[in-house]
């Protein structure tokens, strides 16, 4: 890595650290299905941000994709009755929502900047450099999370949160380890796609967990699906097939021109001065 590279690294890193916070607070204050059909609104954020950072071009069917995920998700902005907060006050889940919304707000313009520094390198951008850039802004999230508890003294809670964890302590650390290992993946997924094709392609793919965070949300959290989620569900659907769908309609077309061309094994009587066969 060069130093043209190491300093938005570095601010990356840092502003992925922020976006972590508040990732975490909003999540501690709503339930896991609205929290992350809040966090599909990054996709709106993503599109503007490529526009104005990279240039990103749209289609009819990208543009409708990120109205329709961004529509599904901000249905969710008003709790439609009570039982949404029903463990949460007014004022609660409405710091919770907006919190949320900061994160994929600043989401949406991490990955945008990640391309416009790939953009901006100077130098060739390989598998191995695309892992660098991941350590380091890793490295400095880490770091700015880490400064934000000390100064709070959170290590201190660490232990108590241990042993009133409803699963065993032991659990509670299993959990902690396999997230920090898990989130390493989903942010090299990310920067990986953003290598590989754009900013904007690496948020609609982030949409993919949507629907498996919502069945999953029911069956292991005993949360209510109710017609709000629902509807936001199936525009968050209509949203991804939609982006999706010229590359499939191209797809399709192709296989349908190609010609099905069979060849055959002939055998030619032999000549005294050509033994071949065709």
């Amino acid at each position: 890595m060069k130093p043209r590279l190491f300093i938005p690294s570095a601010v990356i890193g840092i502003l992925t650290g922020l976006d972590n916070y508040f990732f975490a607070y909003g999540v501690s204050l709503l339930p896991v299905s609205t929290c992350n059909l809040i966090l599909a609104s990054q996709l709106a954020f993503t599109a503007v941000f490529a526009f104005l950072l990279v240039k990103q071009k749209f289609s009819a069917y990208s543009i409708n994709a990120v109205f329709l995920l961004t529509i599904g998700a901000g249905i969710l902005a008003v709790p439609a009755s009570s039982s949404e907060i029903e463990n949460e006050s007014t004022k609660k889940y409405t710091i919770g929502f907006l919190m949320t919304l900061a994160a994929a707000a600043l989401y949406g313009l991490v990955l945008p900047l990640v391309e416009l520094m790939y953009q901006k390198a100077n130098q060739e951008i390989t598998y191995a450099l695309v892992l660098e850039i991941q350590l380091l802004t890793s490295v400095f999230a880490t770091a700015f999370c880490t400064i934000g508890m000390l100064i709070n003294n959170d290590f201190k809670a660490i232990g108590r949160e241990a042993k009133e964890f409803e699963l065993g302590e032991t659990k509670y650390y299993i959990v902690a380890v396999f997230s920090a290992i898990l989130w390493q993946g989903y942010f090299l997924g990310g920067m990986g796609i953003v290598f590989c094709a754009s900013s904007l392609l690496s948020g609609m793919v982030t949409a993919i967990q949507l629907p498996v965070l919502e069945i999953l949300a029911v069956i292991f959290f005993r949360e209510k699906f109710e017609a709000e989620k629902g509807l936001s569900l199936v525009l968050s659907l209509w949203g991804f097939l939609s982006y999706f769908y010229p590359d499939m309609k191209k797809i399709k077309n192709k296989k349908k021109e190609t010609p099905q061309t069979h060849t055959k094994s002939v055998e030619l009587p032999n000549r005294p001065d050509d033994n071949s066969s065709v």
